[in-house]
């Protein structure tokens, strides 16, 4: 189920294409936009909807979804948590897979229950998502059975409601907060007590406890029909074919004999301002947000698209002003910005939200409103709209150089937005001529007016939030609007662009050389060395047109340092990272990188200092630039730099009034045996961040570049990238220093530990176990382990959501580590009832125990292997994999050949296998039990 988040609002982008905003345009209007052509889109006789598309990404695959136009909003009082409830039974058995045969049916072919088998219920719609292979027509043909099931077909047995209703709240239980508190009081203001302020999808308590099967049976037959609902397919598959599969199995769907009415609900504007102040004990931020409502329409036209490209630039543009603001001494505030977007079912919002420092809301404020004040005096100057122009249009045309790599989830989002609510989807093509004609149209008074249309004092709403100890000092609505006032009244200059006309290298490096080269045989990769001790690893691919993606690594990291520099070490790649580069401030640097699709960032972690980032083909020789500045010309900005700092001090404040955070920091410390580096941050801690020794270990450690490694992935080709490795990395400097990683003698704690910890008002619990010790690394054990991990998955949600109705859903990690020391952990957690933590703590260990003496079936081997052969077969066709594998490869010095042992080792393994390393490892002799009881402390 997926709920709207109020704070902060999420800026527009300028690229999407479903924002609102659009003005009602008559029915038949000359600009209306067409469907994407490469849809067949087709409605049978009995009302039902379907959607196919073929598509190729990835190949042999497919995406369904289910989509009803149903939600909670449909609910009578007596029904409040049906719709969700009767999306979990559906999943519980259906007509053709009674008795949860489903999951079986799908884990057999390697489709994960969660992970890839999904669903949820929102307000308006309930939508089941299904990824299938499509090389199996038996596969296939059991996908539309199921889809078929779902749409009309589920069972609803009494055997199966009654368990889940204890699943449901559990589920209800864990989104128990601060912010949950906080928004039941504020969420009827917001929504002008609508109707949706009373239908939240997960119900209530009563409703879940209480509800008969008659009624989730009347409430799935009422609404549970074909005038609702549409089949959305988007694939590797043969389009004809599936049309004809989708109207066999659907042309028998009857609705019900009486159809109830689909009213459509809204939020009611009445022209009404409205102020609201929510405390909390556990909340710690404190956080003014004003936002003005106005009536949206969906995407229907071209005139709709031109309007929310305005709206996209507008939001850039602020954007970039707010991140300005904050790179400044001393920021006025945490986090702060204004935007224009969709904020609920028809309606958009201009917000304005600031998140400011303890006793710092009216300078923080006043920071956030004057520079939208000055935006409403001044407007944008054209040299911000020349910026954002030349973003956008580049963004478009990567988007149209990838129109065939398109995943079938995008596709499929799209039409699922266009049968629910009405939403155009033209298509990439148009799209990308569309804004090559349209955006140089735009002007600065499209813009400025834009401002002044949505940023009015009717339907506009303020809320405050805060902590409840500071709840006298927070500001009513009277104080609020008198900041507003003295900032109306206070004279705003105009906007400065400071922009410096330089090129970013002022000379350009002289070219190095490759010393060795090396292929890889059957892998089509490169190993080159330079000439001045860099190693660099290419792999070309064809997976994406506009893709290259980039790695480095050097042994060393912070672990050289001793623990009281750590905090500096932590922080010196942030620090150079917010300063800029060369001759370019971090105002100016992103000025002068704009249009340009590229990121890098440098990382300082415990065994490695290095650069990550990702970059367009065209964009290759301009990162390249930026990697040897990073070298060579790195700035720190002390002001911004200690700006950051102040703020982070801050942000620790209250700490330890978060539950979560005092639980998460309690087990990190334990596992960590009270290591300084693996206890949670505090202000004693900050106080350690010095500015000298974060620069200073910073050059330090990318002082000398012949020990790194460089791991490239994508397209490119050996002509091109050459020069650019010759010129750029192969001319960074070298001292030939050798060192490597230090062990900094951080060690899990042996025996058998217990810490329960006592924070938080809510009546629920969290439980984190962990069974740890020393671990024999190798590649056949590696793969038993990742097996026992999903066995254990499996075997405790089985056990703990399905028999004992216990959890809403367990999580499950089995993590094994080469270096420092070989070592392996098993992590369990899951939240539920304070009064159940030992009983489902006995049943885990019981089932730890079953799993060690009696082993795993051949079933839970082969869905093991099925899971792992579709997805490999996916991950190999990104760069994403292959930089992630050539990276692990290259650092932990194994052979790049091992890949192709991994299907003869999956197919070897053997139920035996995995029952090894389970007497070898779960023992429960290395054992960590952590839980975290609310501070009204409940029998145990």
């Amino acid at each position: 189920m997926r709920l709207l988040r109020i704070l902060p609002i999420v800026l527009l982008s300028a690229f999407c294409i479903y924002s609102a905003g659009a003005q009602t345009v008559p029915a038949g209007a000359k600009d209306q936009l067409m469907l994407d052509v490469g849809v067949k889109v087709g409605k049978l006789p009995n009302g039902f909807t379907y959607y196919i598309r073929k598509n190729i990404e990835p190949k042999n695959r497919a995406i369904f979804y289910l989509a009803n136009k149903i939600g909670s909003i449909v609910e009578t009082e007596e029904e409040r948590g049906l719709a969700h409830f009767t999306e979990h039974l559906s999943f519980k058995g259906t007509t053709h897979f009674p008795k949860n045969k489903m999951i079986d049916y799908l884990q057999s072919v390697g489709v994960r229950f969660g992970a890839d088998l999904n669903a949820y219920t929102s307000f308006d719609e309930t939508v089941y998502q299904l990824p299938i292979p499509t090389d199996n027509p038996e596969v296939v043909k059991q996908g539309i059975q199921i889809m078929r099931d779902w749409a009309g077909a589920a069972l609803i047995e009494a055997q199966e409601m009654e368990p889940e209703r204890g699943v449901i709240l559990e589920e209800k239980r864990l989104r128990k907060s601060a912010e949950e508190r906080m928004r039941e009081i504020y969420w009827p203001v917001l929504l002008n007590h609508s109707r949706y302020v009373d239908r939240l999808p997960i119900g209530t308590e009563q409703v879940i406890k209480n509800a008969s099967l008659s009624t989730i049976k009347n409430f799935y037959q009422r609404w549970y029909r074909p005038d609702l609902e549409a089949l959305i397919v988007v694939g590797d598959f043969d389009p004809a074919v599936m049309e004809k599969m989708i109207i066999e199995k659907f042309s028998d769907f009857k609705a019900p004999d009486q159809v109830e009415k689909r009213i459509q609900y809204g939020v009611n504007l009445d022209g009404k301002n409205q102020f609201i102040k929510v405390t909390d004990p556990e909340y710690t931020s404190r956080v003014i947000q004003i936002m003005s409502k106005h009536r949206s329409d969906v995407t229907r036209t071209r005139n709709d698209l031109r309007d929310n490209l305005i709206a996209g630039i507008y939001n850039e543009l602020i954007s970039s002003r707010f991140s300005e603001l904050r790179k400044q001494a001393n920021p006025p505030y945490l986090q702060g910005g204004t935007s224009i977007g969709n904020f609920f079912k028809g309606v958009d919002v201009a917000s304005t939200v600031v998140a400011a420092k303890p006793n710092e809301l009216e300078r923080g404020f006043k920071a956030v409103y004057t520079e939208l004040e000055r935006v409403k005096r001044h407007g944008f100057i054209q040299s911000e709209l020349d910026r954002v122009k030349n973003e956008t249009l580049n963004y478009q045309e990567s988007v149209y150089k990838e129109r065939d790599k398109t995943p079938s989830v995008q596709y499929v989002k799209e039409y699922l937005q266009h049968f629910l609510n009405g939403e155009i989807s033209p298509g990439k093509e148009y799209l990308y001529h569309f804004y090559r004609d349209e955006i140089m149209k735009i002007s600065l008074e499209d813009i400025n007016a834009l401002v002044a249309k949505y940023y009015v004092d009717a339907n506009r709403d303020i809320m405050v939030l805060g902590p409840e100890s500071e709840k006298a000092s927070l500001p009513e609505e009277s104080t609020i609007l008198k900041w507003i006032a003295e900032v109306k009244n206070t004279e705003v200059s105009a906007y400065s662009d400071n922009l410096v006309d330089l090129p970013l290298l002022q000379e350009v490096p002289k070219e190095g050389k490759i010393v060795k080269e090396t292929k890889i045989k059957g892998l089509d990769i490169t190993e080159l060395v330079l000439g001045n001790g860099i190693k660099v690893v290419l792999k070309p691919t064809n997976f994406k047109n506009d893709q290259v993606l980039f790695y480095a690594f050097s042994p060393g990291g912070n672990s050289l340092y001793p623990d009281h520099d750590y905090q500096s070490a932590v922080n010196a790649t942030t620090l150079v990272a917010s300063s800029g580069l060369g001759p370019f401030d971090a105002k100016q640097l992103p000025k002068m990188l704009s249009g340009k699709l590229l990121n890098i960032s440098p990382y300082l972690s415990e065994r490695y200092e290095g650069f990550k980032g990702s970059t367009a083909p065209k964009d290759f020789e301009t990162t390249m630039q930026l990697l040897y500045l990073y070298f060579t010309a790195p700035k720190a900005d002390e002001a911004i730099f200690n700006g950051l700092v102040a703020n982070y001090k801050s942000s620790l404040l209250n700490r330890e009034n978060i539950p979560g955070l005092v639980f998460s920091d309690t087990a990190n410390a334990v596992l960590g045996s009270y290591h300084p580096r693996r206890t949670g941050p505090s202000l004693a801690k900050a106080n350690q961040i010095s500015f000298k020794k974060a620069y200073e270990i910073y050059k330090e450690r990318f002082a000398d570049a012949s020990d790194f490694t460089f791991i490239f992935t994508g397209n490119f080709t050996d002509s091109t990238i050459r020069p650019l490795l010759k010129r750029y990395i192969a001319s960074l400097p070298s001292i030939k220093r050798k060192e490597s990683w230090k062990d900094v003698g951080v060690r899990t704690p042996k025996g058998i530990i217990r810490k329960d910890v006592y924070k938080g008002t809510e009546d629920k619990a969290t439980v984190q176990l962990v069974l740890s010790g020393d671990y024999n690394y190798g590649v056949q054990q590696n793969i038993a382990m990742d097996a026992l991990q999903e066995v254990l998955d499996f075997r405790l949600l089985e056990r703990l959501r399905k028999k004992e109705s216990g959890v809403y859903t367990p999580d499950i990690s089995v993590s094994y580590a080469k270096y420092p020391i070989p070592e392996f952990r098993v992590g369990i957690s899951f939240g539920c009832a304070p009064e159940k933590v030992n009983s489902l703590i006995a049943a885990v260990e019981e089932e730890i125990k079953i799993l060690v003496k009696e082993g795993i079936t051949m079933d839970e081997l082969a869905k093991f292997k099925a899971e792992q052969k579709l997805a490999m077969e996916t991950q190999l066709k990104t760069n994403a994999f292959w930089n992630s594998y050539l990276v692990d490869v290259y650092r932990e010095h194994k052979d790049p050949a091992t890949l192709f042992n991994y299907d003869k080792l999956l197919i070897d393994l053997k139920p035996i296998d995995i029952q090894n390393v389970a007497k070898r490892y779960l023992n429960l002799e290395n054992y960590i039990t952590f839980v975290l009881y609310p501070e009204v402390k409940t029998s145990k």
